[in-house]
């Protein structure tokens, strides 16, 4: 039972402290007599990526649904900077495989938007190819890149991203992350996301939130992989001998496996970096 001093509902008219784009202090959440939040505290900045880990079960989801206002904490509170526009990635979509709709009309479930502004966030996210395709014919990889493609017709200032690699296979995976940091550094907005690729995540983040009920560490990625409330949690999440690191190359693959040069990046041999797992030995 939550004493009376932390039954504070959220406050969407309370302003975050300075620099924050969404805030929680002392979120708490008891549902079915199950408590899902305790004294949750954490923060999203403009131009930051926070990534939000834990096991199943932890919360993760349910915390983004609270810093949403989808869900009501019974304890703490919520602040959000006023005028905030949130672009929001769920976990999954299921389009009914008899609905015959595009990729462009599906875009356009939220709103009334321009074709050409559809066609341009599609061609951000890599996939300006499927604006007329059925949705029900493109792949899980694809429709991942279509829901980010969603999330940023609102131009954001916060992308919510709930398992964006969800559904991508191992080589898709680091790409995703890539694609993500890119649309920060162009949009400049603030990114909290949910991942269970710890590998990728921990290297793309500028902050991890370890999450199970309550936070259990946070901080910068190399703090919190050496923490001992993450340590218990996870163990050791990569193999001995595997690093990551950053390289450079002089072209990348399309959706559909093909070589293509990069554009307007620099000559041959300075493509865009990649995070990608490889094994060294010595």
């Amino acid at each position: 039972m939550f004493p009376l001093s932390r039954l504070i509902r959220s406050r969407d008219d309370a302003v975050p402290a300075r620099g924050a784009l969404v805030a929680a202090r002392q979120v708490g959440l008891v549902a079915g007599g199950r408590r899902i939040l305790d004294g949750v505290d954490m923060a999203v900045e403009a131009g930051r990526i926070v990534t939000l880990i834990g096991p199943n079960g932890a919360g993760k989801t349910t915390l983004l649904k609270v810093l949403l206002g989808l869900l009501s904490p019974t304890g703490g509170q919520v602040l959000r900077r006023p005028g905030l526009r949130i672009g929001y990635m769920p976990q999954r979509i299921q389009v009914d495989e008899i609905l015959p709709i595009t990729v462009r009309r599906f875009l356009g479930l939220g709103g009334r938007f321009p074709k050409d502004r559809l066609a341009r966030v599609l061609a951000e996210v890599g996939c300006a190819h499927l604006l007329e395709q059925p949705v029900q014919s493109v792949s899980g990889g694809e429709m991942q890149r279509i829901l980010l493609a969603r999330a940023l017709l609102r131009e954001p200032h916060l992308l919510v991203l709930d398992e964006p690699a969800q559904g991508v296979d191992v080589a898709g995976q680091g790409e995703v992350f890539q694609l993500i940091a890119r649309l920060r550094d162009r949009y400049g907005c603030g990114v909290l996301m949910v991942s269970h690729e710890l590998h990728l995540v921990m290297a793309a983040a500028d902050s991890v939130i370890c999450l199970n009920q309550h936070v259990c560490c946070t901080g910068q990625p190399d703090v919190v992989s050496r923490d001992p409330a993450y340590l218990k949690l996870f163990g050791k999440t990569m193999p001995a001998g595997m690093v990551l690191y950053t390289h450079h190359h002089d072209h990348r693959h399309d959706l559909h496996g093909d070589v293509v040069a990069f554009e307007g990046e620099g000559p041959p041999g300075r493509g865009c970096p990649g995070s990608e797992a490889h094994r060294h030995h010595g």
